[in-house]
């Protein structure tokens, strides 16, 4: 069998199962009835999938190695800008899907044990977030804590405008995350510490001449030295 023939069998196994979910319910809808109405052996469908739950996410790996290998071309001051784009690539995967995203959906918004299964997945994301940015921390409570966060912050950001999207409520998901992914790297943008301030000051200068020069200073909104006495 080549390699386009499986992906053939894999995608017929996926239309069948889905169809026979929509028909049956998917707790009336056993691995033996998939294959039967995909034309395979159970163990034909077990080479393509580990259980029934499945095939209702068959592209959770595929989409993990490719986050893997975004965050591999990253550096420390890129690392948050390279969780965001891989988050994106989660994002459009999902929409690329179309139909199939909201049958998903439907399904994982009924059945228990698929918003579990879908829960575990999101939280492997947060997972693989949070150890990409805690690589390039100095490995302090506060450095882990932020890396937490942030991976937090990125996934939540996702996970409104994937919903809102399903629900028919997003125009454009595209546009929409880009916002909230911007939100998000501004929130946690590092600040650049503004130049200390420095009064150089005579003997015997008053403490009101310091004053004086001090006001002087934020007159003129710098950080540039002065003298005072």
């Amino acid at each position: 069998m080549t390699d386009l023939d499986r992906v053939t069998v894999r995608e017929r196994i996926v239309e069948a199962a889905f169809t026979l979910f929509r028909e049956r319910g998917y707790d009336r809808t056993s691995v033996d009835d998939i294959a039967a109405a995909t034309g395979v052996s159970r163990s034909t469908f077990f080479r393509h999938f580990g259980s029934k739950e499945s095939v209702i996410f068959p592209d959770h790996d595929l989409l993990l190695e490719r986050i893997e290998q975004r965050l591999a071309a990253t550096t420390e001051k890129s690392a948050l800008r390279a969780v965001a784009d891989a988050v994106r690539l989660v994002l459009f995967h999902y929409v690329a899907e179309g139909d199939r995203a909201h049958q998903r959906y439907e399904l994982t918004s009924t059945v228990t044990a698929l918003r579990e299964r879908e829960l575990v997945s999101g939280a492997r994301y947060q997972h693989l977030f949070r150890r990409h940015l805690s690589a390039w921390s100095d490995g302090s409570n506060a450095a882990e804590l932020r890396a937490e966060v942030m991976a937090a912050a990125v996934v939540a950001a996702h996970n409104q405008v994937l919903r809102r999207w399903l629900r028919g409520e997003s125009r454009d998901p595209h546009v929409e995350i880009d916002a909230a992914l911007g939100g998000v790297l501004e929130a946690f943008a590092e600040r650049s510490l503004e130049p200390p301030a420095v009064v150089v000051l005579s003997e015997g200068t008053s403490l009101e001449s310091v004053g004086q020069a001090i006001q002087a200073m934020i007159d003129r909104g710098d950080g540039r030295a002065t003298s005072a006495g």
